[in-house]
């Protein structure tokens, strides 16, 4: 085991870990921050989404040595009082079904439009890649348009 001092939302954190665990794990398991999910455990569904750097990557399949001195945003720390534009958005147009795998997409869509303000629906399909089995996609994508919009505004 190694210990990893990280940057995870905007704190730095101490762990011990095996080099290869997966950032997910650590998140979930060493510091309790379960708001993560795992799902498939191949980076294909997308529920383990966080930020590295600002990018959205897939947790499940990072390895704790690969983040360095990397800067982790979670769900968590997407916003303190979970009134981020997007998790307003998904609030309003009441998006989640299971809920299961809103977190990822949430944390996908963030970074989208960190990159891309105003997303048509083709950029939102081609960038949001998460898995939602309960069908919410076209909830997901008006969620996405109404955060950029209530963003422009504020």
């Amino acid at each position: 085991m190694a210990k990893y001092a990280l940057s995870i939302n905007g704190k730095t954190m101490s762990v011990e870990a095996d080099a290869d665990t997966p950032l997910l794990w650590v998140l979930r398991d060493n510091l309790n921050l379960v708001g993560t999910k795992f799902g498939c455990g191949i980076a294909q569904c997308g529920a383990c989404t966080v930020h590295l750097n600002g990018e959205a990557i897939r947790s499940c399949v990072l390895p704790i040595s690969a983040v360095g001195t990397g800067k982790v945003l979670t769900i968590e720390g997407l916003s303190e009082k979970g009134n981020h534009p997007l998790q307003k958005a998904w609030e309003e147009l009441d998006v989640s079904q299971c809920g299961y795998c809103q977190a990822g997409q949430i944390m996908a869509a963030s970074a989208l439009l960190k990159s891309n303000p105003k997303p048509t629906d083709q950029q939102i399909d081609e960038s949001i890649t998460n898995i939602c089995r309960c069908g919410t996609q076209v909830r997901i994508r008006k969620a996405i348009h109404l955060a950029a919009k209530q963003s422009k505004s504020n």
